[in-house]
């Protein structure tokens, strides 16, 4: 199902500002910051470009890539994911340096104001698999924190909703067709971002001034 058009009025930035953003603790569990190096985390969390733009805007964030995880490579194309019949997620590949910000706090981030963990198999005005919530683990620690993690979250009551989250082992990731890559950056008048993502950067601002890039605190 291709991403729905959205008619934007300026109220609507305000109200929907309000929906993005969960008050979530920190993970319990964590991967302990070794020596700096580069690691990599995959998540899915409904359409990647406003996923790309939260975490492409962290501190200790050096890349992000928007693309495809969860199905074949002969499948990773934008056409035939959008048929939510791929076993595809639109996901992001995120590469930071592990002495700067833990997996943790990606997470934290993740589940705070990148998406909401609560919607099966959708993403606001967005439906199909493809728009899933899933972590994408790489090794076992991640899959430790993870696991950790929505339970945490989950025992707490962070939502009131119960969390959909899936934590599964990457198979493999595939890089999105080019004009996904920045599309926030390259679009911030798209009517779509406007309403749909820009509320989240405002939320991550707001709730994680300490991380994001260009703020001091």
């Amino acid at each position: 199902m291709r991403k729905q058009p959205v008619v934007v009025v300026p109220w609507l930035l305000v109200a929907a500002a309000s929906l993005f953003g969960a008050e979530v603790p920190p993970p319990a569990v964590d991967i302990p910051a070794g020596a700096s190096h580069q690691a990599v985390a995959v998540l899915a969390g409904g359409c990647f470009w406003g996923l790309e733009a939260v975490f492409e805007h962290l501190k200790g964030v050096t890349d992000v890539v928007s693309g495809y995880a969860g199905g074949a490579a002969n499948t990773a194309h934008y056409e035939m994911v959008g048929t939510g019949r791929t076993g595809h997620a639109e996901s992001v590949q995120i590469t930071y340096d592990p002495a700067e910000i833990s997996y943790g706090k990606l997470l934290q981030v993740f589940f705070s104001v990148a998406h909401d963990p609560t919607q099966l198999n959708r993403q606001g005005p967005d439906e199909g698999t493809q728009y899933r919530s899933a972590i994408f683990y790489v090794s076992e620690d991640q899959q430790r924190v993870a696991e950790n993690y929505v339970q945490q979250l989950t025992g707490s009551r962070a939502f009131r909703h119960p969390i959909v989250t899936r934590v599964l082992p990457l198979p493999a990731f595939y890089r999105a067709e080019e004009y996904h890559q920045d599309f926030i950056a390259r679009n911030p008048r798209n009517a779509y971002v406007m309403y749909n993502d820009l509320p989240k950067l405002a939320q991550l601002q707001k709730r994680f001034p300490e991380l994001v890039k260009g703020i001091s605190k």
